[in-house]
């Protein structure tokens, strides 16, 4: 098919996490919205496929099953006026290569996160990772419209408020569990700690590895704690966080999701830190509906860039010492 010389046809690459990708949708708007004519296309992981299905300005999404390799030649025939790699990996530099096509890169910060872990000297910029996303569209002439993320669930998704628990329907925290690393996971003492002194309708949100941890807060709490972990789809769980009051939650995809709701957020942090760049992130004139709870001072803090299956030091500190009364004080009652 001859291609329509007055179309472009721009690829975007992030491969992972859920909050990465959560991340990149401001350039996904932005891009659409500001370059006449562009048809807009995304590569990342099937398993990620739930996280950007409904987002109105992506016109085609490719999935890798397995690897990229055997998408390459249906990505070839697209033949892409430029393709915006927010990703920057090996395989995703491989994949750029591959099609031979004008590009631009996210420009990585790992050294300086890696000094940061080993040395403590913070020479990170202040930039939050979307601010550095928007750098590869430069020369678009893509710009920040600075209206923060977007999160678009289907109606299939949508949980009635009417399926929770009577508790439940007139109002809850979502209180956000889970987290991929033990490290950036608050313990389960400080979970039910915390629910306690909430004393309001608090709902539990995880994956199923974390429903174990969910049965044994909702026993120890009583009803005003309801375990959603391991129950919801991603997007379900997403469907609860925008209809919450507000939302506690590790350093985890979903916190992302809740910005894009403009939740207000009470963020904890263990052993990764914000000066990692990716704190959540609001419209500009909200930045207030974010407040961050860590240990600062720590002499073992950041540990790691992403996290560990257990704390390096044994004591895990980082998040022993999370400060309870600031946690609640912090919610808007």
């Amino acid at each position: 098919m001859q291609k329509n010389d007055t179309l472009k046809k721009y690829l975007i690459i992030r491969f992972s996490s859920i909050g990465d990708i959560v991340l990149t949708s401001p350039v996904i708007r932005c891009v659409k919205q500001q370059v006449k004519d562009v048809e807009l296309h995304y590569l990342t992981k099937e398993s990620h496929l739930p996280i950007l299905k409904n987002n109105p300005y992506i016109d085609k999404i490719y999935t890798i099953k397995k690897n990229v390799s055997s998408l390459i030649p249906e990505l070839k025939k697209e033949n892409y006026d430029y393709i915006i790699d927010l990703h920057n990996s090996i395989r995703s530099t491989a994949t750029v290569l591959q099609l031979v096509r004008p590009f631009n890169t996210l420009k990585k910060l790992n050294i300086r996160k890696e000094l940061y872990v080993a040395t403590k000297i913070n020479l990170l910029p202040h930039l939050h990772v979307v601010q550095r996303y928007f750098k590869v569209v430069e020369p678009l002439d893509v710009t920040n419209d600075g209206k923060g993320l977007d999160y678009f669930i289907a109606p299939e998704d949508e949980v009635e408020i009417s399926d929770l628990p009577e508790t439940h329907r007139n109002g809850y925290i979502a209180f956000v569990i889970g987290g991929k690393h033990f490290t950036k996971r608050l313990p389960e003492n400080k979970i039910i700690s915390l629910c306690t002194k909430i004393n309001k309708p608090v709902i539990l949100l995880g994956g199923s590895e974390n429903r174990e941890t969910g049965d044994l807060v909702q026993k120890m709490v009583g009803e005003n704690v309801y375990n959603g972990c391991g129950i919801y789809s991603l997007n379900q769980s997403a469907s609860l966080v925008k209809q919450s009051s507000q939302v506690i939650s590790n350093d985890t995809g979903l916190m992302h999701i809740a910005a894009a709701f403009g939740k207000h957020i009470i963020s904890i942090w263990g052993n990764t830190v914000p000066d990692f760049g990716m704190y959540p992130y609001f419209p500009e004139g909200s930045e207030e509906k974010s407040k961050i709870i860590e240990v600062r001072g720590l002499s073992c803090r950041p540990c790691s860039k992403l996290g560990f299956e257990k704390c390096p030091k044994e004591h895990f500190k980082c998040m022993n010492l999370i400060d309870e009364k600031e946690v609640i004080s912090s919610l808007i009652f």
